[in-house]
């Protein structure tokens, strides 16, 4: 039989099989996963094959090649990796620009990443009824820097539901990631999203000011309008994994664009004279911040770095 898995609590895994019932099962003894060494060898969004055992246990023995997906580090700094969704169709990264604030560079490592796994990503700055004056400014700024990259922006207010109605059109039909840091009001946006609770929602820790985890695994919601959403548990950082120094600049459309004019080949954009993607920085033409994060994931290329 097959089925689709909608929820992973580590342990077992709740599938929505081919006639549309749940069933909860757990991986064949025999089980392995080939390729990518991961702390969790089946994630939601896999569609699986499994079988009934004598006893009524329900067991995964296969998973069906997978089209695409999200994976960073492993949050323990190993070399192991996580894969935090896959066969989606749209990645939604909710972020804030304060309590807490959501910083370029981890914006920036979600787009490469999801641009390396050839996954679309939309940013939802939420929280929007709490910006002063300044955040204002400073949000339609990123907001400007991201859609001339031909990301689509989305300025919203969990808390009301016609500030998300363009979002609920771009999620229609499609089978969506929502990520972001813990706090940023993912659980409460995709509650409104619904039209019911269905997601936990908590506060914020006055002391460190960053959100508490209410979502422990991953989850998939059908839609009431048609599609899917996957809501994750918040993660502090996004640690990159298997990307090649010769290939970071890929994921930086601006700085690939630009790499075409440098001297060398095979320049890193760090040091190397006629860079034009440095004179662009230097100029304005690409983001400081963009450069930045790409250094950063530079950095983490042998170092086994996380964050």
């Amino acid at each position: 039989m097959k089925g689709l898995v909608i929820k992973n609590t580590g342990s077992w895994y709740l599938l929505k099989a081919e006639d549309g019932t749940q069933v909860e099962a757990k991986i064949k003894g025999n089980f392995r996963m080939k390729d990518i060494r991961a702390t969790n060898p089946i994630t939601v969004g896999d569609r699986v094959v499994f079988d009934v055992n004598a006893e009524g246990q329900a067991l995964i023995s296969t998973i069906e090649p997978r089209r695409n997906y999200i994976i960073r580090r492993a949050s323990n700094l190993s070399k192991q990796s996580h894969i935090i969704a896959c066969n989606i169709d749209l990645s939604v990264l909710v972020v804030t620009l304060r309590l807490p604030e959501t910083s370029t560079v981890f914006i920036d490592r979600f787009l490469a990443t999801a641009q390396a796994y050839r996954v679309p990503t939309v940013l939802v700055f939420n929280k929007t009824d709490l910006y002063n004056q300044k955040d204002k400014e400073y949000l339609a700024g990123l907001m400007r820097l991201y859609e001339h990259l031909d990301y689509k922006c989305f300025a919203v207010s969990a808390i009301d539901e016609e500030s998300i109605s363009a979002l609920k059109t771009e999620l229609k039909d499609k089978i969506a990631l929502f990520s972001g840091h813990s706090g940023v009001g993912k659980s409460t946006l995709i509650n409104t999203i619904m039209g019911k609770t269905i997601a936990k929602t908590g506060g914020i820790s006055d002391y460190h000011k960053k959100g508490m985890h209410t979502t422990t695994f991953s989850e998939m919601f059908e839609l009431p309008f048609g599609g899917y959403i996957i809501d994750t548990p918040g993660i502090k950082g996004f640690g990159t994994i298997d990307m090649k120094t010769n290939e970071i600049s890929h994921y930086f459309p601006e700085i690939f664009a630009k790499s075409t004019e440098c001297k060398f080949y095979n320049c890193t954009h760090t040091h190397e004279p006629q860079c034009a993607v440095l004179e662009a920085v230097e100029n304005g033409y690409i983001a400081a911040s963009r450069y930045n994060s790409y250094l950063s994931i530079l950095g983490d290329v042998g170092a086994e770095k996380y964050r």
